[in-house]
């Protein structure tokens, strides 16, 4: 779904053919940076993790050497962007499943902005903090959604992610993760000069699904209601994971 929802957020801030340049930030095994490098862009995946890095190395090895030439895998922390690349010099700039494990993010998503030229795109994938008591009520576990209810921090943790239909996983192994509100990241965006210019929800009917759940034969059915729910109020609002878009001034 967020791979979808990338396409068309590129399609429609970006002449068709551009090659742009991209900076997938936390990029895990390299799902999305792949997938970006195989459509003609110029990717640089930034990774702190060396199991992660050597499986998307591995995965970058079998592919065509025109697109092995496309992309770089730096090894580096996320919070260090300033460190590796110069301000402005990236089209795009990916955050998936990464801000749930830090906790104070700001500082992140300033850097990330400041990698972004004018007009740039900053695409976040984030645990929904607004509805943090859905999954454990439908799950069955009362005393959860109660104890997620009753939560006073106001950014809770909530269970962690899965690995979703494309191979990517969101969120990393540990006993729990952060989660934001759509309200305070759009404050966040609009405070580092790159304003939410539109938003989706992730896992509006999957994510109670169980870890290691085959595909159901009618996958494409799937998506399609789960591409309209992401779309649509109040669906949307109650997902399991929010995709943000925002947009440099």
């Amino acid at each position: 779904m967020v791979a979808r929802q990338l396409e068309e957020q590129i399609a429609g801030r970006f002449p068709v053919g551009q090659r742009l340049r991209v900076l997938d930030v936390g990029m895990g095994r390299g799902a999305q940076a792949l997938r970006l490098a195989r459509a003609g862009h110029q990717v640089t995946g930034l990774e702190r993790d060396e199991t992660l890095i050597a499986a998307a190395r591995a995965a970058l090895a079998g592919e065509p050497e025109g697109i092995r030439a496309r992309m770089r895998i730096v090894a580096g922390d996320g919070r260090d962007t300033g460190v590796h690349f110069l301000p402005g010099g990236f089209d795009v700039v990916l955050c998936h499943g990464v801000l749930m494990h830090v906790e104070e993010p700001d500082a992140l998503l300033a850097g990330l902005a400041r990698m972004l030229a004018p007009g740039g795109l900053l695409s976040l994938l984030v645990r929904n903090g607004d509805a943090p008591a859905l999954r454990p009520g439908l799950s069955g576990d009362w005393a959860g959604a109660l104890a997620a209810f009753d939560a006073t921090a106001p950014r809770p943790r909530l269970p962690r992610a899965r690995t979703d239909a494309d191979g990517e996983t969101h969120a990393r192994t540990g006993p729990g993760v952060r989660a934001d509100r759509l309200a305070d990241l759009t404050a966040t965006l609009a405070g580092i000069g790159a304003p939410l210019h539109s938003w989706y929800g992730v896992r509006v009917f999957t994510d109670t699904a169980a870890d290691g759940t085959e595909p159901p034969a009618d996958l494409e059915t799937l998506l399609a209601a789960e591409d309209r729910a992401g779309r649509t109020d109040p669906y949307r609002a109650v997902a399991g994971l929010l995709h943000l878009c925002g947009v440099r001034g």
